[in-house]
């Protein structure tokens, strides 16, 4: 079943193998709650669901999901996704340490911030090709607000 969001400049859509619609939603919304980058597409958080539906066909994990959002939703009064933004993390707080928000934390921590489309997006240029990137400005933390020069690290072959 597709999830279609609309982007202010582009659409998209994910078919899912083994959640539903209203759970691959939810998941998204919950994922962009506990990594909130108000800049990032949709898009990029959708390649967090995609990876929790390829889990959920195991089926101990989908009774998860399924309890977990389930109980997600009895928590609002029947639907967690009609809130609005500050009454959804409330509830995300309340649920916290729960096995639905540590599977989605740890899945997100490695398959929101390991992708091309979130690269692009904080201006991480990765490795680089042989010589790697440690002289390729590894160490440009333009991206936090007002970095300290020591946050940076040494640069090897540079002098101090």
């Amino acid at each position: 079943m597709p999830i279609a969001i609309m982007a202010p400049s582009k659409a998209w859509a994910l078919e899912l193998q083994t959640l539903t619609a209203h759970q691959g939603e939810v998941l998204l919304k919950l994922t962009r709650h506990i990594f909130p980058h108000d800049t990032l597409e949709d898009a990029v958080y959708a390649l967090v669901v995609k990876d929790l539906d390829a889990a959920s066909a195991e089926p101990s994990i989908y009774s998860m999901f399924s309890d977990g959002i389930e109980h997600l939703d009895d928590r609002a009064g029947g639907n967690w996704l009609a809130l609005d933004d500050e009454m959804q993390l409330m509830h995300v707080r309340a649920i916290a340490g729960t096995d639905l928000f540590k599977q989605v934390h740890s899945t997100a921590v490695v398959s929101l911030h390991n992708s091309q489309m979130a690269f692009r997006h904080f201006g991480y240029g990765g490795e680089m090709g042989d010589a790697g990137y440690l002289q390729r400005g590894f160490n440009d933390l333009t991206w936090l607000p007002d970095p300290p020069t020591s946050a940076s690290g040494p640069v090897p072959g540079a002098s101090s």
